[in-house]
């Protein structure tokens, strides 16, 4: 099986500073990556191939940022792909990216960021309890959202019974979160298919494309300088920075 995986991510404060008691500025930088997966452990769990990993970013647009990473996939040989999987975070505008550039792919939200809606949740809750903020968590997480029953999952948080208003908004936002997504959190199917149904590829990517160069202390970027340094570390990791200045001085 050869596993094409493009991954989405933004980060933001691609641009950052304060000055002169003005309020700090930020940008958000959206970033990708494709990588391919032929293989799996003895548990089962997916192995993304070595030095497989391609990264595309850029503070831009969505619809922008959506061509871009259908670019990258199919220069990396999305249509020759046996199976498609997009990973995100569950973000809306992601989903209607990849139904428009990646249709028929399988669709995953990243289990980590799932869990850490719960954890929000379980924080709203009990916000002064960790003790119960676990048991919550142990019930909801371990018992539904890992096992992909994400109906009951919903229908559990539609029924907690919360005076704040703050809190019932809350426990409203979530449930729809759930309920949108929810067959994209079937973690058991997609695991007995050997795929990945964690983003940590991106995580990672966050810190070394954007993080290590562009949030040091004291940076402040224009768009069009963070977007030109994006790009050439994208370059660099992706193993493309002398084929760049080749093709620059050709130019």
């Amino acid at each position: 099986m050869c596993t094409g995986v493009p991954v989405v991510k933004k980060e933001t404060e691609g641009r950052k500073g304060k000055t002169d008691g003005q309020p700090a500025h930020t940008r958000e930088v959206k970033l990708g990556c494709v990588f391919t997966q032929t293989a799996w452990d003895k548990e089962g769990y997916a192995i993304r191939d070595p030095d497989s990993t391609t990264y595309t970013g850029a503070i831009e647009t969505a619809e922008e940022f959506g061509k871009r990473l259908y670019l990258e996939a199919w220069n990396r040989g999305w249509s020759h792909a046996a199976k498609k999987v997009l990973i995100g975070d569950g973000a809306e505008w992601i989903w209607n990216l990849a139904d428009l550039h990646f249709p028929g792919a399988v669709q995953i939200v990243d289990l980590y960021h799932a869990r850490q809606h719960l954890w929000e949740l379980a924080r709203k809750l009990y916000p002064n309890d960790q003790a119960l903020q676990k048991t919550w968590m142990k019930v909801h997480q371990k018992r539904l959202l890992d096992k992909g029953k994400i109906e009951k999952l919903v229908t559990a948080i539609r029924s907690l019974d919360s005076a704040p208003p703050e809190v019932v908004e809350k426990i409203r936002l979530e449930a729809d979160y759930f309920e949108r997504n929810a067959a994209r959190m079937r973690y058991p199917k997609f695991r007995r298919q050997h795929l990945f149904v964690g983003s940590g590829v991106i995580e990672a990517g966050c810190k070394t494309v954007i993080g290590s160069r562009l949030k040091r202390s004291g940076m402040f970027w224009t768009v069009r300088g963070a977007n030109s340094i994006i790009a050439l570390r994208c370059c660099h990791l992706n193993s493309r920075f002398e084929d760049y200045w080749e093709s620059r001085l050709a130019a």
